[in-house]
């Protein structure tokens, strides 16, 4: 990075509108995490249509800081409520109620928000230093590589973090038939457009994911007959009080869920809930402390809330240098970096170095106002939690409608929002997730072309997938992912015990 790359950062990063957007974003942010219901997934959803006015580093900037600020903030009605706001916090709710109960919210909350900007903080390190040097290597990277690259991420969310491996398969299958739909394949050919004109450009992925992540969790709300929780403390002290202490006593533990929070980061379909309920299980197995946890113990908190937000900055690694989204959220992250003109892939380290420089500083940014205004959240988080559902699901409903219009001034925006959110909360509703099918349509197109170029290079020789030794190494990776659910089961067979 030259020194004059980084002053054409600081000064995109620096420009009075950016850091306006950024400031908004943070609230907004942490206003939808502090929400339960109101994912982190589903604020950056929502923020879509407005990026799409924005010039690019404020449209990323908005994305980047409010996922920060949501991840966060869901620990709040974990530990007053005992309901996560958002599934990474999930881990470890139990954990932060039991200490609320017992007097010791502040700590509670405080472990959350001073670690989960320490973890982001280190993922943003990770990132600045590995991004670029991974770019180098992408850039000796064929046809033939970014398709074993392509499938090995979607073999990664399909195998990874999901209990029902069929149904997470039948979910990505029904994402690549969608990514087949329109004219844009190496043909040109229409393919299952229905007649209708507005499909023969496929299915535009923005709309399709703010349905999917943002309607059907309104319908879930609809649906949900439970009556509303009571807040567990009406009061909040001074939550840094004992940071200090925690930071000596558990630096290895916060190191450990950093580091796992990044790697988990950059590994396909993961993303930030992975990372939580690893980093968890870890921190209770190294633990000095194992009979504490459960009973209202920080030592998990503060490891599983680096982890959170470490792995946000982890799942930008592919994203930017190969343009596989690692989690959910970065996937509408490179649909926005599309609509930008930001193209992933490691020329954007080329063409956009700035932007990317200026990418990287706003998630530092990020991370560090999250402390000021996270304890703002905090202190008003009582207020927060008792806005009436009735009031503020009809909003979001109408802002995700007036969005998805604006995108292209068309009503099939909104059709599309309301059958893919419908269609989302039916697949949830009877255990299917719908990330592999969001990563079905990000990757399949990148797929079939990196494949077709391939076989047309080759002289139709499939051979050469497998000569050339970068992608040889990525399809022995990808074999291993595929076949790994078969060798357990062969182990576990000859030793008696259940599949």
């Amino acid at each position: 990075m030259t020194t004059a790359v980084l002053l054409q950062a600081l000064g995109l990063v620096l420009d009075p509108y950016v850091l306006l957007v950024i400031f908004c974003s943070a609230l907004f942010g942490l206003f939808v995490g502090c929400i339960p219901g109101l994912t982190a997934t589903m604020a950056t959803a929502l923020l879509v249509p407005i990026t799409f006015f924005m010039p690019p580093v404020p449209a990323v900037a908005a994305i980047v800081t409010a996922t920060a600020m949501a991840i966060f903030s869901g620990d709040i009605p974990g530990a007053l409520l005992r309901i996560p706001g958002t599934p990474a916090s999930a881990a470890y709710t139990d954990e932060s109620y039991r200490m609320t109960l017992k007097g010791q919210a502040e700590l509670a909350l405080g472990a959350g928000l001073v670690f989960s900007a320490i973890g982001g903080l280190f993922g943003t390190i990770v990132m600045i230093l590995f991004s670029p040097a991974l770019a180098e290597i992408a850039l000796k990277f064929s046809s033939f590589e970014y398709f074993w690259l392509v499938v090995l991420g979607l073999a990664g969310a399909v195998f990874i973090g999901n209990a029902s491996v069929l149904k997470a398969c039948i979910s990505l299958l029904l994402g690549l038939l969608i990514a087949c739909i329109g004219l844009e394949n190496p043909a040109a050919h229409p393919r299952f457009t229905m007649g209708l004109p507005q499909l023969m450009s496929g299915v535009e992925l923005i709309p399709m994911m703010v349905g999917m992540f943002a309607i059907s969790e309104l319908l879930r709300y609809i649906t949900n007959m439970d009556p509303p929780a009571v807040i567990a403390v009406n009061k909040i002290g001074n939550i840094f009080s004992g940071m200090w202490d925690l930071l000596r006593k558990y630096r290895w533990p916060l190191v450990r869920g950093s580091a796992l929070g990044t790697i988990i980061g950059i590994q396909p379909g993961s993303g930030a809930d992975m990372a939580s309920w690893m980093s968890y299980a870890m921190s209770k197995k190294f633990s000095k402390e194992p009979e504490k946890f459960g009973t209202g113990h920080v030592e998990g908190i503060v490891e599983s809330g680096a982890a959170n937000n470490s792995s946000l900055a982890g799942a930008w690694i592919p994203a930017i240098v190969f343009g596989i989204p690692g989690d959910s959220i970065t996937a509408i992250a490179i649909g926005v970096l599309y609509l930008k003109n930001m193209n992933p892939g490691p020329m954007i380290f080329v063409n956009n170095p700035e932007n990317i420089y200026a990418i990287f500083l706003v998630f530092i940014l990020a991370n560090i106002i999250m402390i000021p205004l996270g304890w703002l959240t905090v202190k008003i988080a009582t207020k927060i939690l008792k806005v009436a559902r009735n009031i503020l699901m009809p909003t979001i409903l109408l802002f995700c409608i007036v969005g998805s219009f604006a995108i292209n001034n068309s009503v099939w925006g909104v059709v599309l929002i309301l059958f893919f959110g419908l269609a989302a909360f039916v697949f949830e509703e009877n255990g299917f997730p719908v990330a592999p099918a969001i990563l079905g349509v990000v990757l399949g197109t990148m797929m079939e072309e990196n494949f077709v170029t391939s076989m047309i290079k080759s002289d139709g020789d499939p051979w050469v997938f497998f000569t050339r030794p970068i992608a040889m190494w990525l399809a022995l990776a990808t074999f291993v992912i595929l076949l790994w659910p078969v060798f357990t089961w062969a182990v576990n067979k000859l030793r008696g015990q259940p599949a």
